[in-house]
């Protein structure tokens, strides 16, 4: 308890979102906040999808690491980042790392998404290869950053972090401030920690719902034991992909989030061919979970107000064509 107390105290506030929000202005723009009919009538609600799939990583991620990396002291600077993803973290962090003339390390899986690590590699920075799932990637990481000196960037136990990837909330609850719901894709959770601590201080009434993959539950199990617990990590569903959940987002959600869901991957393939069809929009399957999670709530939001945090867009063709297998099998 005295570490998850010790760690909590370093919760970002929402002065510190504003504060992110100034830092990363010079370098995104506003990422739009759409509503559409056909979501509204699967639904039987007001729908608003927030577009992070429009950032130039083509995830909401990069948020975070331009606030983080853009405050890195000197010597942190000089010796270098290394962080673990399945793709998006370790994009936000080369993404930034290039902005500010930091060299960076990703470790990624063995079996990354190509297009992230292509990505990656294009943004400038080195990409190492490690283990079968993200947990993996991750412990090689750790030690790789004690042995070298470099500034490991966790996924998701950073304040800066966190204070960055909220900006996408309060984005949307100015564009559209009368919001009953935000849902949101947890994977680290530092999406959904940021979600809570934005529409809490901004309207306290709306309900903050984070969805995890049925085949990677160990964010949705902690929140709901309320320690931290290990599970297995079987989803496809890579940015929400981990094995283990982490304190620091942990710590927030049990404060702030009203529910947590989970739907299975073939329920997010569905959402993610919904959005295709119904909104025009390509998500990878952790930015269709929000629209997977809301299908699964439509009675309880029946003419609600009903934000979705898209996450990211970064499918390949590969993971589209099995989305578009589930719409085939349904006939």
């Amino acid at each position: 308890m005295e570490a998850t107390t010790a760690l909590s105290q370093q919760a970002p506030t929402f002065d510190d979102v504003l504060l992110a929000r100034e830092r990363i202005a010079p370098y995104l723009l506003r990422t739009p906040c759409f509503e559409y009919p056909a979501l509204n009538e699967l639904i039987g609600a007001s729908v608003f999808v927030k577009h992070e799939n429009h950032n130039p990583t083509g995830a909401f991620k990069v948020r975070g690491g331009i606030n983080l990396v853009s405050q890195l002291t000197p010597a942190e600077r000089k010796r270098g980042v290394a962080a673990a993803s399945t793709g998006n973290h370790g994009q936000s962090v080369a993404y930034a790392a290039q902005l500010f003339g930091v060299s960076a390390r990703i470790v990624v899986p063995e079996n990354a998404n190509p297009s992230k690590v292509a990505a990656i590699r294009g943004q400038g920075a080195e990409v190492i290869f490690h283990g079968d799932r993200f947990d993996d990637a991750r412990l090689f990481c750790e030690e790789l950053s004690e042995r070298e000196g470099l500034r490991y960037i966790h996924s998701g136990n950073e304040p800066l972090l966190i204070a960055g990837v909220a900006t996408a909330t309060l984005e949307m609850l100015e564009d559209v401030p009368d919001l009953d719901i935000i849902i949101v894709p947890v994977g680290g959770g530092s999406g959904a920690a940021g979600a809570g601590l934005v529409a809490h201080a901004m309207n306290p009434a709306i309900k903050v719902i984070g969805v995890q993959s049925s085949e990677a539950t160990a964010a949705h199990d902690s929140w709901q034991l309320r320690r931290l617990v290990e599970r297995p990590n079987k989803t496809l569903a890579e940015g929400l992909a981990t094995g283990t959940a982490f304190l620091l987002p942990q710590t927030m959600l049990w404060e702030r989030l009203s529910n947590f869901v989970l739907a299975s991957d073939e329920e997010i393939l569905r959402a993610m061919v919904w959005l295709i069809e119904r909104a025009h929009t390509l998500a990878e399957a952790a930015g269709a979970a929000p629209l997977a999670a809301a299908y699964q709530l439509r009675e309880e939001l029946h003419e609600k107000r009903i934000g979705l945090i898209c996450s990211g867009g970064n499918a390949t063709p590969e993971q589209v064509q099995s989305a578009l297998k589930t719409r085939t099998a349904e006939g």
